[in-house]
């Protein structure tokens, strides 16, 4: 097993760090954060797609967050005219979520623009360097969820 004082082992653990500064997984999309954009997703992919609504435990269990976190989003989301809550006329304790017309326009955006930074990745490493990072990484996310067992 490699020791932290070895070379490679702590040229990983540099490069983890490094990572990490960078802030990348901060940084807005779209000017959203990393949170509003991942339930912009969501609503997008699970509720329009199929032109149907959400409710606030779809959310929060499709995006493994608790439903307090999905709501204080859904209520940023709502103010800025984003998506629109609705009763359900099935459970009246119920409120349905779907993106309004500007929801799903600034969805499509955040898409193509978090798109063209991985497309901008794939360009500047190369498409068989890219194709092995992420062999890679998908190989350390297993290694970590083994050892976090």
């Amino acid at each position: 097993m490699a020791n932290i004082e070895s070379s490679t082992a702590h040229k990983l653990l540099q490069s983890f760090m490094q990572f990490r500064k960078t802030g990348w997984h901060d940084k807005k999309v779209a000017g959203f954060n990393p949170s509003e954009f991942r339930v912009l997703i969501a609503i997008y992919r699970e509720a329009n797609a199929k032109n149907t609504e959400m409710k606030v435990s779809e959310i929060s269990q499709l995006l493994q967050v608790t439903p307090p976190t999905i709501t204080q989003i859904i209520n940023v989301l709502e103010r800025d005219g984003l998506i629109e809550r609705t009763v359900d006329a099935e459970d009246r304790r119920a409120v349905k979520i779907k993106l309004t017309p500007a929801g799903i326009k600034a969805t499509e955006d955040g898409r193509k623009a978090f798109t063209e930074t991985f497309t901008g990745l794939v360009d500047y490493l190369g498409e068989e360097e890219s194709k092995h990072l992420a062999d890679l990484l998908f190989k350390v996310q297993q290694y970590f969820n083994d050892v976090s067992r």
